[in-house]
């Protein structure tokens, strides 16, 4: 269960950040609600998952995550660039996520 949290948790970031984006810096109503109440919930999903799993790896997991998930939706949505070196700075940061889950796991010991 605490996995589906930390999962829904990232979803939910992902999509406040490209609320953010589409708020054009809180100019648009719908969207800028939807940031509060994005980060909001994923805040708290987070903090539910946590009770249950070990910091380090958990954050580098949402956070990583979201940024490769705000990334592909900039991508998507917002027509943003798509180049070889962002694809490249991408899989690095995913690498590091599975390189420090290799080091200790994400349930409390």
């Amino acid at each position: 269960m605490p996995y589906v949290l930390v999962v829904l948790a990232i979803l939910f970031e992902v999509a406040a950040t490209l609320s953010l984006r589409a708020s054009e810096g809180f100019s648009k109503l719908a969207p800028s609600v939807v940031v509060v109440i994005g980060y909001a919930v994923s805040f708290a999903l987070l903090a539910k998952a946590l009770t249950q799993l070990n910091v380090g790896p958990v954050y580098a997991i949402w956070s990583a995550l979201g940024t490769v998930g705000a990334f592909a939706g900039g991508v998507l949505l917002f027509n943003e660039p798509l180049k070889p070196v962002t694809i490249a700075g991408a899989v690095i940061v995913v690498a590091g996520v599975v390189v420090m889950n290799l080091g200790g796991g994400v349930s409390h010991s």
